[in-house]
């Protein structure tokens, strides 16, 4: 059911960002714009990125058992993985929020191949770690 909600929302969210901002709902570039010195269209970007975060922490507040980790996974690992999405959002031009909720809904074939190849990688990439640890 939180599931449902949580799409439910984030659908809501992504319309209204197009409706009244003109602007799709992709986190990493909404971040490259506020990383971008010569940008002036900074300041939705921050309350936008804020929101995001003090969601988050109002949520940590209601509902801390949504936090719980159940991975056996190492420090180390999270950061492999950070980086490497992070490289993965470089080099598709954008994450899975812009293209795998907003492209895909437009029908876009980029946004519809790039998010196939996110999750393709993202199995592959959970497959190899488990492989490297004895796991599988």
């Amino acid at each position: 059911m939180e599931s449902i909600l949580g799409g439910i929302i984030i659908g809501i969210a992504v319309s209204l960002m197009l409706l009244f901002n003109g602007r799709i709902t992709g986190i990493s570039g909404i971040i490259g714009g506020i990383l971008n010195r010569e940008n002036p269209d900074k300041n939705w970007r921050v309350f936008f990125i804020t929101g995001l975060v003090l969601g988050g922490l109002v949520l940590r507040f209601i509902h801390p058992e949504a936090f719980t980790i159940t991975s056996n996974a190492r420090s180390v690992d999270y950061v492999i993985a950070g980086l490497l999405v992070g490289f993965g959002t470089l080099l598709g031009n954008g994450c899975t929020s812009g293209h795998g909720v907003c492209g895909i809904s437009r029908f876009s074939f980029r946004s519809i191949l790039s998010t196939l190849l996110f999750i393709s990688f993202g199995i592959l990439s959970v497959a190899m770690f488990k492989f490297l640890r004895g796991e599988l």
